[in-house]
């Protein structure tokens, strides 16, 4: 595993920690990590602040020409919102911690020519696993359900 899948994983423990949903998220340009995020619905009452949305979010404002050139990584398969982010900043590879305990929006992604490379790493598995057992109804809330 990479450097920028440790750190995501690391993002999601820190959401976890804050009694929130372990998905963390990082955007890398040219090699390094210009935004780190994780899920804060349940720690800053937002409706939006997906793991991914939040690494975009702390990122801050960036030419088009960063995010054309950019790696998003995320323990978890981006739901529609953060895939439509996705497509909107022009994000060319998308690197998943995993997708067995939730599938999104990876079809879209592929269907618009951005490649989606997923790990199925066992931490991250067991991150949303585990969490998804012990507070089904957070994590139905979280994607909509």
């Amino acid at each position: 595993m990479d450097d920028f899948m440790k750190a995501a994983i690391h993002e999601a423990r820190l959401g976890l920690e804050e009694g929130g949903i372990p998905i963390g998220s990082v955007l890398v340009h040219q090699g390094r990590i210009i935004g780190r995020g994780h899920n804060q619905r349940v720690q800053r009452g937002s409706t939006i602040l997906h793991g991914e949305m939040d690494a975009l979010e702390n990122a801050g404002r960036q030419p088009a020409s960063v995010y054309r050139e950019s790696v998003l990584y995320t323990t978890l398969s981006p739901c529609p919102m953060c895939t439509g982010a996705i497509l909107l900043y022009g994000i060319p590879k998308v690197v998943i911690g995993e997708n067995q305990t939730f599938m999104g929006g990876e079809a879209l992604l592929h269907q618009q020519g951005v490649e989606c490379t997923v790990l199925q790493d066992e931490t991250c598995i067991a991150l949303m696993r585990d969490f998804i057992n012990a507070r089904p109804e957070l994590w139905n809330e979280d994607i909509g359900v």
